[in-house]
This record gives C-alpha cells, structure tokens and sequence, in this order.
C-alpha cells in the first residue's frame, strides 16, 4: 500500500516541475509523517519515512528509516475515522512541526499550493464526458460531506 502512496505522490508531484525543482535543494534529507495518539486497539500504521531524491521526488524508506529525520510532522490520530473524513471533506488538521526551517518551508509550500488535478487524470482513462461527470459526483460529495463534518463539529461545541 506504501508502495502505491507514494506513486500517487510522486505522480503529483512530478506534474509541477517547481515542485520537484524545491525538493531537489533538499535531496537526501528524510521527512517523518508521525501519527500520534494512533488507537492501540487497531494495527499501527507503517513508518511514514520518506527520503527525497536528487529527481526531487520521494522513496518510502519501509521499515528501515534513516538514523537522523531532518523534519518531523507530527498529527493528532487518536480517532483515525474522524482523521480520514475531515481529509476528504478538504479540512487540514493541525500539525506540529520539528526540524530543518527550509525543508519546512519548501514542505509547507507544497502542501498549500500542490493539487492533484484528478479530472485530467481520469480523463485519460475514461475519456472527457465520464471524467467530468465523476468529477462532479465526488465535488458533490465531498461538498456534502465537509457541510455534515461542519454540522458534527457544532453539536460539539454546544454544552
């Protein structure tokens, strides 16, 4: 499954060559994604280690990370499902961040700027009229869904 992940990643991060050109000034340094808090009852998430390469791209590291994590970010996963739902309604939870300030900025700029253009994608597969379509759907959901998590999350704060 990390194998994947990281495709997926790189396959976005590829699509910007200014992306790949501010992971190039970092190659060889590893980034660490720790999910804190994680439920003991579930099966721990694997390493979240990545190494940049000199095409400006990232290789999981698997479960042999490297001795030194120039950047560390951290997220609150004490409720994985809430986690994941918020992700796919588009809402960024906190992160706590530990390390290289420039591996952090390039990092953070990513994060703000990067957008997987999934239509473009599906289009390719499936042909412009059913890409649009499905685009429309998820936008649809997704919308829907972030309203239901805004709605969840003031019920929470009433006493």
């Amino acid at each position: 499954m990390m194998g994947r992940l990281t495709l997926i990643a790189n396959h976005v991060l590829h699509g910007e060559a200014s992306a790949t050109e501010r992971l190039r000034a970092h190659t060889g340094r590893s980034i660490a994604f720790e999910l804190r808090q994680w439920p003991a009852l579930m099966p721990p998430p694997p390493p979240l280690v990545f190494r940049i390469t000199p095409a400006g791209l990232l290789e999981w590291c698997g479960d042999a990370p490297p001795p030194q994590i120039d950047l560390r970010a951290g997220v609150d996963a004490s409720n994985p499902a809430l986690l994941l739902m918020q992700g796919l309604a588009g809402e960024r939870p906190r992160v706590d961040v530990q390390g290289d300030a420039a591996l952090a900025t390039d990092v953070n700029w990513l994060v703000e700027n990067l957008r997987w253009d999934i239509e473009d994608d599906l289009e390719r597969a499936f042909g412009p009229v059913p890409a649009r379509e499905i685009t429309r759907v998820a936008t649809l959901f997704a919308k829907g869904l972030r309203s239901a998590l805004n709605g969840l999350a003031g019920l929470r704060r009433e006493p």
